[in-house]
Protein backbone atom coordinates (compact mmCIF):
# COMPACT_ATOMS: atom_id res chain seq x y z
CA UNK A 1 0.00 0.00 0.00
CA UNK A 2 1.19 3.65 -0.78
CA UNK A 3 1.74 5.46 2.55
CA UNK A 4 1.84 9.05 1.78
CA UNK A 5 1.23 11.54 -0.93
CA UNK A 6 3.36 14.22 -2.29
CA UNK A 7 2.60 16.45 0.87
CA UNK A 8 1.17 14.69 3.88
CA UNK A 9 0.17 11.58 4.69
CA UNK A 10 -2.53 8.98 3.71
CA UNK A 11 -4.62 8.54 6.33
CA UNK A 12 -7.38 6.47 4.70
CA UNK A 13 -4.78 3.99 3.92
CA UNK A 14 -3.00 4.20 7.18
CA UNK A 15 -6.19 4.06 9.41
CA UNK A 16 -6.84 0.27 7.92
CA UNK A 17 -3.75 -0.50 9.95
CA UNK A 18 -5.75 0.38 13.22
CA UNK A 19 -8.42 -1.91 13.84
CA UNK A 20 -9.34 -0.33 16.79
CA UNK A 21 -10.25 2.79 15.44
CA UNK A 22 -12.84 0.43 13.80
CA UNK A 23 -14.73 0.44 17.50
CA UNK A 24 -18.19 1.83 18.30
CA UNK A 25 -19.43 2.84 21.41
CA UNK A 26 -23.68 3.10 21.86
CA UNK A 27 -23.74 3.48 17.76
CA UNK A 28 -20.97 6.39 17.60
CA UNK A 29 -17.50 6.24 15.78
CA UNK A 30 -14.57 6.09 17.95
CA UNK A 31 -12.73 9.68 17.99
CA UNK A 32 -9.34 9.07 19.64
CA UNK A 33 -7.88 12.39 20.56
CA UNK A 34 -5.61 11.30 23.78
CA UNK A 35 -2.62 10.72 21.51
CA UNK A 36 -0.08 12.66 23.72
CA UNK A 37 -1.09 10.35 26.98
CA UNK A 38 -0.93 7.00 24.13
CA UNK A 39 -0.93 6.53 20.69
CA UNK A 40 -2.28 3.34 19.26
CA UNK A 41 -0.50 0.49 17.96
CA UNK A 42 -0.57 -0.68 14.15
CA UNK A 43 -0.37 -3.88 12.61
CA UNK A 44 3.12 -4.06 12.04
CA UNK A 45 3.70 -3.52 15.54
CA UNK A 46 1.46 -5.81 16.75
CA UNK A 47 2.48 -8.48 14.06
CA UNK A 48 6.41 -8.24 14.89
CA UNK A 49 5.52 -8.63 18.84
CA UNK A 50 3.64 -11.40 18.04
CA UNK A 51 5.97 -13.26 15.50
CA UNK A 52 8.87 -12.67 18.30
CA UNK A 53 6.72 -14.76 21.16
CA UNK A 54 5.39 -17.63 18.01
CA UNK A 55 9.31 -18.24 16.75
CA UNK A 56 11.92 -16.40 18.81
CA UNK A 57 10.85 -16.69 22.38
CA UNK A 58 13.37 -17.18 24.63
CA UNK A 59 15.72 -15.10 27.16
CA UNK A 60 18.74 -12.95 25.78
CA UNK A 61 22.38 -13.27 26.37
CA UNK A 62 22.35 -16.21 28.83
CA UNK A 63 21.70 -19.46 26.49
CA UNK A 64 23.74 -20.69 23.38
CA UNK A 65 20.75 -22.63 22.03
CA UNK A 66 19.25 -21.24 19.02
CA UNK A 67 16.57 -19.39 20.08
CA UNK A 68 18.08 -17.30 22.56
CA UNK A 69 20.93 -16.34 20.09
CA UNK A 70 18.06 -15.28 17.64
CA UNK A 71 16.29 -13.33 20.53
CA UNK A 72 19.83 -11.65 21.19
CA UNK A 73 20.14 -10.13 18.06
CA UNK A 74 16.88 -8.69 17.77
CA UNK A 75 17.14 -7.56 20.68
CA UNK A 76 20.75 -5.66 20.50
CA UNK A 77 19.73 -4.61 16.76
CA UNK A 78 17.25 -2.92 18.20
CA UNK A 79 19.23 -0.61 20.21
CA UNK A 80 21.15 -0.19 16.97
CA UNK A 81 17.92 1.04 15.60
CA UNK A 82 16.61 3.30 18.03
CA UNK A 83 19.80 5.29 18.38
CA UNK A 84 19.76 5.51 14.33
CA UNK A 85 16.29 6.89 14.70
CA UNK A 86 17.57 9.74 16.37
CA UNK A 87 20.87 10.66 14.84
CA UNK A 88 23.03 8.86 17.33
CA UNK A 89 25.81 7.81 15.73
CA UNK A 90 27.11 5.67 18.31
CA UNK A 91 24.25 3.11 17.92
CA UNK A 92 23.83 0.39 21.23
CA UNK A 93 26.43 2.00 23.03
CA UNK A 94 24.48 5.20 23.34
CA UNK A 95 20.91 3.88 23.30
CA UNK A 96 19.91 2.15 26.50
CA UNK A 97 15.97 0.51 27.19
CA UNK A 98 14.36 1.76 30.34
CA UNK A 99 10.57 1.18 30.80
CA UNK A 100 9.47 4.59 29.90
CA UNK A 101 10.72 8.58 29.47
CA UNK A 102 10.16 8.67 33.34
CA UNK A 103 12.36 5.77 34.02
CA UNK A 104 14.86 7.49 31.80
CA UNK A 105 15.16 10.43 33.94
CA UNK A 106 15.35 8.89 36.73
CA UNK A 107 18.31 6.50 35.63
CA UNK A 108 20.18 10.12 34.93
CA UNK A 109 18.84 11.43 37.85
CA UNK A 110 20.47 8.57 40.21
CA UNK A 111 23.23 7.43 38.13
CA UNK A 112 24.84 10.71 37.62
CA UNK A 113 22.99 12.98 39.79
CA UNK A 114 23.78 11.58 43.52
CA UNK A 115 27.29 10.99 42.57
CA UNK A 116 27.67 14.54 40.66
CA UNK A 117 25.16 17.07 42.51
CA UNK A 118 25.65 18.91 46.21
CA UNK A 119 24.93 21.70 47.99
CA UNK A 120 25.76 25.04 46.16
CA UNK A 121 25.13 22.75 42.74
CA UNK A 122 21.82 23.73 40.43
CA UNK A 123 19.62 21.92 37.95
CA UNK A 124 17.57 24.16 35.46
CA UNK A 125 14.26 23.35 35.05
CA UNK A 126 11.95 24.82 32.78
CA UNK A 127 8.01 26.16 34.55
CA UNK A 128 6.60 23.66 31.85
CA UNK A 129 8.07 20.30 32.84
CA UNK A 130 6.45 17.48 32.97
CA UNK A 131 6.32 15.70 36.43
CA UNK A 132 8.60 13.07 35.04
CA UNK A 133 11.27 16.04 35.08
CA UNK A 134 10.33 17.84 37.95
CA UNK A 135 9.70 15.62 40.40
CA UNK A 136 12.55 13.48 39.79
CA UNK A 137 15.21 16.54 39.81
CA UNK A 138 13.12 18.13 42.59
CA UNK A 139 13.55 15.16 44.90
CA UNK A 140 17.04 14.34 43.99
CA UNK A 141 18.00 18.16 44.80
CA UNK A 142 16.46 17.63 48.17
CA UNK A 143 18.62 14.54 48.59
CA UNK A 144 21.96 16.50 47.59
CA UNK A 145 21.57 19.51 48.84
CA UNK A 146 21.23 21.16 44.94
CA UNK A 147 18.56 23.44 44.10
CA UNK A 148 16.21 23.36 41.27
CA UNK A 149 15.49 26.49 39.29
CA UNK A 150 12.69 27.54 36.77
CA UNK A 151 12.46 29.12 32.99
CA UNK A 152 9.86 31.32 33.19
CA UNK A 153 7.01 30.59 30.40
CA UNK A 154 5.74 33.99 28.97
CA UNK A 155 2.49 34.49 28.04
CA UNK A 156 3.01 33.28 24.87
CA UNK A 157 3.38 29.84 26.41
CA UNK A 158 7.13 29.97 25.30
CA UNK A 159 10.14 29.82 27.34
CA UNK A 160 11.39 33.35 28.36
CA UNK A 161 15.11 32.90 26.83
CA UNK A 162 16.14 35.67 28.33
CA UNK A 163 15.23 34.29 31.35
CA UNK A 164 16.98 31.04 30.80
CA UNK A 165 20.67 32.69 30.02
CA UNK A 166 19.89 34.36 33.32
CA UNK A 167 19.71 31.59 35.33
CA UNK A 168 21.98 29.07 33.25
CA UNK A 169 25.38 29.77 34.83
CA UNK A 170 28.52 28.59 36.85
CA UNK A 171 26.52 26.49 39.61
CA UNK A 172 24.69 25.26 37.11
CA UNK A 173 25.07 21.28 36.69
CA UNK A 174 21.93 20.22 34.68
CA UNK A 175 19.71 21.20 32.60
CA UNK A 176 16.34 19.61 32.00
CA UNK A 177 14.00 20.40 29.26
CA UNK A 178 11.05 19.28 27.73
CA UNK A 179 11.62 19.21 23.94
CA UNK A 180 7.19 19.58 23.44
CA UNK A 181 5.33 20.52 26.25
CA UNK A 182 2.29 18.05 26.62
CA UNK A 183 0.26 21.09 28.25
CA UNK A 184 1.04 23.89 26.10
CA UNK A 185 2.38 21.99 22.56
CA UNK A 186 5.02 24.46 22.34
CA UNK A 187 8.25 23.39 20.52
CA UNK A 188 11.13 24.54 22.68
CA UNK A 189 14.43 25.67 21.35
CA UNK A 190 16.85 23.11 22.98
CA UNK A 191 19.69 23.11 20.81
CA UNK A 192 19.73 27.13 22.19
CA UNK A 193 19.52 25.45 25.52
CA UNK A 194 21.99 22.52 24.99
CA UNK A 195 23.98 25.81 24.30
CA UNK A 196 23.40 27.88 27.35
CA UNK A 197 24.15 24.54 29.24
CA UNK A 198 27.26 23.79 27.32
CA UNK A 199 28.74 27.14 27.83
CA UNK A 200 28.63 27.33 31.37
CA UNK A 201 30.08 22.91 31.50
CA UNK A 202 27.01 21.47 32.58
CA UNK A 203 25.23 18.93 31.06
CA UNK A 204 21.18 18.64 29.28
CA UNK A 205 18.82 16.00 29.20
CA UNK A 206 16.09 16.71 26.69
CA UNK A 207 12.47 14.90 27.57
CA UNK A 208 11.74 14.03 23.94
CA UNK A 209 8.19 12.22 24.41
CA UNK A 210 6.18 14.54 22.43
CA UNK A 211 8.59 14.99 20.08
CA UNK A 212 10.17 11.97 18.70
CA UNK A 213 6.76 10.58 17.32
CA UNK A 214 6.01 13.54 15.65
CA UNK A 215 8.73 14.79 13.68
CA UNK A 216 12.58 14.02 13.02
CA UNK A 217 15.11 14.83 15.98
CA UNK A 218 18.99 14.32 15.60
CA UNK A 219 20.15 14.18 18.92
CA UNK A 220 23.47 15.43 17.67
CA UNK A 221 22.40 17.82 16.04
CA UNK A 222 20.69 19.26 19.54
CA UNK A 223 23.96 18.51 21.22
CA UNK A 224 22.00 16.90 23.85
CA UNK A 225 24.37 15.00 26.80
CA UNK A 226 20.88 13.10 27.24
CA UNK A 227 17.92 12.38 25.26
CA UNK A 228 14.77 10.26 26.65
CA UNK A 229 11.67 9.19 24.78
CA UNK A 230 8.56 5.99 25.15
CA UNK A 231 7.34 3.26 22.75
CA UNK A 232 3.81 3.57 23.42
CA UNK A 233 3.62 7.46 22.35
CA UNK A 234 5.68 6.39 18.88
CA UNK A 235 2.77 4.12 17.77
CA UNK A 236 4.91 0.99 19.70
CA UNK A 237 4.36 -1.04 22.77
CA UNK A 238 3.62 -0.07 26.26
CA UNK A 239 6.76 -0.83 28.48
CA UNK A 240 9.69 0.54 26.83
CA UNK A 241 11.73 3.72 26.87
CA UNK A 242 14.69 5.12 25.34
CA UNK A 243 17.78 7.02 26.77
CA UNK A 244 20.09 8.20 24.33
CA UNK A 245 23.40 9.29 26.15
CA UNK A 246 26.80 10.29 25.01
CA UNK A 247 29.10 7.44 25.17
CA UNK A 248 31.61 8.72 27.71
CA UNK A 249 28.91 10.08 30.01
CA UNK A 250 27.09 6.78 30.19
CA UNK A 251 30.45 5.23 31.09
CA UNK A 252 31.71 6.77 33.27
CA UNK A 253 27.97 6.50 35.12
CA UNK A 254 27.55 3.99 37.78
CA UNK A 255 24.24 1.58 37.63
CA UNK A 256 21.58 2.52 39.78
CA UNK A 257 20.04 -1.27 39.61
CA UNK A 258 21.26 -4.20 40.21
CA UNK A 259 21.18 -7.85 39.56
CA UNK A 260 21.63 -10.23 36.83
CA UNK A 261 22.41 -9.51 33.03
CA UNK A 262 24.47 -5.89 34.31
CA UNK A 263 27.65 -7.64 35.43
CA UNK A 264 30.78 -9.01 34.51
CA UNK A 265 32.24 -10.41 37.27
CA UNK A 266 30.64 -11.31 41.08
CA UNK A 267 32.40 -12.60 43.81
CA UNK A 268 31.18 -12.53 47.50
CA UNK A 269 33.04 -9.25 48.28
CA UNK A 270 32.32 -7.09 44.94
CA UNK A 271 31.21 -6.52 41.14
CA UNK A 272 32.26 -5.21 38.28
CA UNK A 273 29.77 -3.71 35.45
CA UNK A 274 29.27 -5.26 31.76
CA UNK A 275 29.36 -2.75 29.16
CA UNK A 276 26.90 0.29 27.92
CA UNK A 277 24.31 -0.41 27.40
CA UNK A 278 23.52 -4.10 29.35
CA UNK A 279 24.85 -2.80 32.58
CA UNK A 280 22.01 -0.26 33.18
CA UNK A 281 19.42 -2.83 32.04
CA UNK A 282 19.53 -5.27 35.05
CA UNK A 283 17.24 -8.99 34.74
CA UNK A 284 15.38 -9.82 31.87
CA UNK A 285 14.76 -6.78 29.35
CA UNK A 286 11.43 -6.24 27.31
CA UNK A 287 12.73 -7.97 24.38
CA UNK A 288 9.26 -8.34 22.69
CA UNK A 289 8.53 -4.54 23.54
CA UNK A 290 12.30 -3.79 21.85
CA UNK A 291 10.97 -5.79 18.61
CA UNK A 292 7.82 -3.71 18.66
CA UNK A 293 9.71 -0.35 19.26
CA UNK A 294 12.26 -1.23 16.06
CA UNK A 295 8.99 -2.26 14.19
CA UNK A 296 7.94 1.36 15.15
CA UNK A 297 10.49 2.88 13.86
CA UNK A 298 10.57 1.39 10.70
CA UNK A 299 6.91 2.20 10.78
CA UNK A 300 6.93 5.23 11.01
CA UNK A 301 9.88 5.95 8.89
CA UNK A 302 8.50 4.23 6.14
CA UNK A 303 5.38 7.14 6.51
CA UNK A 304 8.07 9.58 6.90
CA UNK A 305 8.32 11.98 9.79
CA UNK A 306 8.43 15.59 7.92
CA UNK A 307 4.48 14.39 6.62
CA UNK A 308 3.06 13.05 10.12
CA UNK A 309 4.22 16.59 11.59
CA UNK A 310 2.56 18.41 8.75
CA UNK A 311 -0.60 16.33 9.14
CA UNK A 312 -0.28 17.20 12.72
CA UNK A 313 0.42 20.70 11.91
CA UNK A 314 -2.75 20.84 9.52
CA UNK A 315 -5.27 19.52 12.27
CA UNK A 316 -3.63 21.64 15.41
CA UNK A 317 -4.52 24.29 12.99
CA UNK A 318 -7.74 23.95 11.62
CA UNK A 319 -8.84 23.30 15.47
CA UNK A 320 -6.99 26.03 16.87
CA UNK A 321 -8.74 28.22 14.45
CA UNK A 322 -12.33 26.96 15.24
CA UNK A 323 -12.03 27.07 18.42
CA UNK A 324 -10.88 30.65 18.81
CA UNK A 325 -14.28 31.45 16.42
CA UNK A 326 -15.79 31.59 20.14
CA UNK A 327 -15.43 33.85 23.07
CA UNK A 328 -15.83 31.39 25.73
CA UNK A 329 -12.19 29.25 24.99
CA UNK A 330 -9.03 29.30 26.38
CA UNK A 331 -6.26 27.73 24.77
CA UNK A 332 -3.11 27.49 26.49
CA UNK A 333 0.29 27.49 24.27
CA UNK A 334 1.21 29.13 21.04
CA UNK A 335 -0.38 30.06 17.95
CA UNK A 336 -0.03 27.08 15.40
CA UNK A 337 3.11 27.23 13.50
CA UNK A 338 6.51 26.02 13.58
CA UNK A 339 7.15 26.21 17.62
CA UNK A 340 3.69 24.55 18.29
CA UNK A 341 3.17 20.83 18.17
CA UNK A 342 0.16 18.81 17.39
CA UNK A 343 -2.34 19.21 20.71
CA UNK A 344 -4.50 22.03 22.29
CA UNK A 345 -5.11 22.27 25.73
CA UNK A 346 -8.23 24.38 26.44
CA UNK A 347 -10.88 25.69 28.45
CA UNK A 348 -14.40 26.51 27.60
CA UNK A 349 -16.49 29.30 30.31
CA UNK A 350 -18.69 27.58 32.65
CA UNK A 351 -17.52 23.65 31.82
CA UNK A 352 -15.23 22.38 33.94
CA UNK A 353 -12.13 19.98 31.83
CA UNK A 354 -13.47 16.42 33.50
CA UNK A 355 -17.57 17.52 32.55
CA UNK A 356 -16.42 18.35 29.12
CA UNK A 357 -14.37 15.02 29.08
CA UNK A 358 -17.46 13.23 30.29
CA UNK A 359 -19.60 15.05 27.84
CA UNK A 360 -17.19 14.06 24.68
CA UNK A 361 -16.84 10.25 25.96
CA UNK A 362 -20.44 9.89 25.80
CA UNK A 363 -20.22 11.03 22.12
CA UNK A 364 -17.20 8.25 21.70
CA UNK A 365 -14.57 11.03 21.48
CA UNK A 366 -11.56 10.69 23.65
CA UNK A 367 -9.68 13.54 25.14
CA UNK A 368 -7.61 13.49 28.59
CA UNK A 369 -8.95 16.06 31.39
CA UNK A 370 -6.86 17.28 34.54
CA UNK A 371 -3.23 18.79 34.76
CA UNK A 372 -1.63 16.34 32.72
CA UNK A 373 1.49 16.27 34.82
CA UNK A 374 1.84 19.49 35.04
CA UNK A 375 0.27 20.81 38.02
CA UNK A 376 2.88 23.55 38.25
CA UNK A 377 2.29 24.78 34.91
CA UNK A 378 -1.43 25.04 35.66
CA UNK A 379 -0.96 27.07 38.64
CA UNK A 380 1.19 29.69 36.56
CA UNK A 381 -1.93 29.55 34.17
CA UNK A 382 -4.11 30.05 37.17
CA UNK A 383 -6.37 26.87 36.46
CA UNK A 384 -6.85 23.15 38.72
CA UNK A 385 -7.38 21.55 35.21
CA UNK A 386 -7.45 21.75 31.37
CA UNK A 387 -9.14 19.44 28.41
CA UNK A 388 -6.62 18.27 26.08
CA UNK A 389 -6.88 17.03 22.46
CA UNK A 390 -4.07 15.43 20.88
CA UNK A 391 -3.41 14.48 16.97
CA UNK A 392 -1.83 12.00 15.56
CA UNK A 393 -1.38 10.28 11.82
CA UNK A 394 -4.40 8.77 11.58
CA UNK A 395 -6.64 11.08 12.84
CA UNK A 396 -9.01 13.68 10.47
CA UNK A 397 -10.45 16.93 10.23
CA UNK A 398 -13.90 15.00 10.35
CA UNK A 399 -12.76 13.79 13.63
CA UNK A 400 -11.98 17.70 14.75
CA UNK A 401 -15.62 18.28 13.52
CA UNK A 402 -16.65 15.95 16.52
CA UNK A 403 -14.85 17.25 18.86
CA UNK A 404 -16.29 20.32 18.18
CA UNK A 405 -19.97 19.08 17.94
CA UNK A 406 -19.26 17.91 21.51
CA UNK A 407 -18.24 21.01 22.86
CA UNK A 408 -21.18 22.51 21.56
CA UNK A 409 -23.37 19.62 23.37
CA UNK A 410 -21.71 20.81 26.64
CA UNK A 411 -21.71 24.65 26.13
CA UNK A 412 -25.60 23.97 25.78
CA UNK A 413 -25.80 21.76 28.73
CA UNK A 414 -24.30 23.99 31.06
CA UNK A 415 -26.02 27.38 29.26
Amino acid sequence: MSRQTAETVDVEAIREEYPILEREFDGEDLVYLDNAATTQTPEPVVSAMSDYYREQNANVHRGIHHLSQEASVAYEDAHDRLAEFVGASGGREEMVFTKNTTESENLVAYAWGMRELGPGDEVVLTEMEHHASLVTWQQIAKRTGADCRYIRVDDDGRLDMDHAEELIGEDTEMVSAVHVSNTLGTINPVSELADLAHANDSYIFVDGAQAVPNQPVDVEAIDADFYAFSGHKMAGPTGIGCLYGKSHLLEEMEPYLYGGGMIRKVTFEDSTWDEVPWKFEPGTPPIAEAVGIHAAADYLDGIGLERIREHENQLVTYAYDRLTEHDDVEIYGPEPGPDRGGLVSFNIDGVHAHDLASIMNDHAVAIRAGDHCTQPLHDELGVAASARASFYLYNTREEVDALLEGIDDARELFA
